[in-house]
């Protein structure tokens, strides 16, 4: 088994800073991971609808959709919306992560250890919820 992150940024640097901390596996107790890139809002959305996604990575500071803003968006219309991870700019922001209604969020730049704890946790939860 595989779990899909999708990783939503306009900076094809902050994607691959996403997929170097998370590595092949973030944590010992989930399965590898496989990740879906998307550099716009359509592409998220399309993405989310065909399904199969475990665990949303989102950049609060993409433009120019935001990705707390995607994130708000998504779980008011998407049914049984994967958990986000939000990547915010300052700690200040967390109040916006909050607003967002994300279930997680870290700050830029990833740092690998805090990114990759957080990915996991996001992680079991949703399989749990699954098995």
């Amino acid at each position: 088994m595989t779990a899909t992150v999708l990783v939503y940024s306009d900076n094809a640097n902050t994607r691959e800073q996403v997929r170097l901390a998370a590595g092949r596996r973030p944590a010992a107790d989930v399965p590898p991971v496989e990740f879906f890139e998307c550099a716009t809002l359509p592409a998220v959305l399309t993405a989310l609808d065909k399904g199969g996604i475990d665990v949303c990575v989102l950049d609060g500071e993409a433009v120019p959709a935001g990705g707390m803003g995607v994130c708000r968006q998504i779980k008011d219309e998407v049914f049984n919306c994967p958990p986000v991870l939000l990547l915010i700019g300052r700690p200040q922001d967390s109040w916006l992560a909050t607003w967002s209604r994300a279930e997680s969020a870290v700050t830029l730049p990833v740092d690998p250890v805090e990114f990759a704890d957080a990915l996991a946790a996001l992680l079991r939860g949703r399989l749990a919820v699954e098995a």
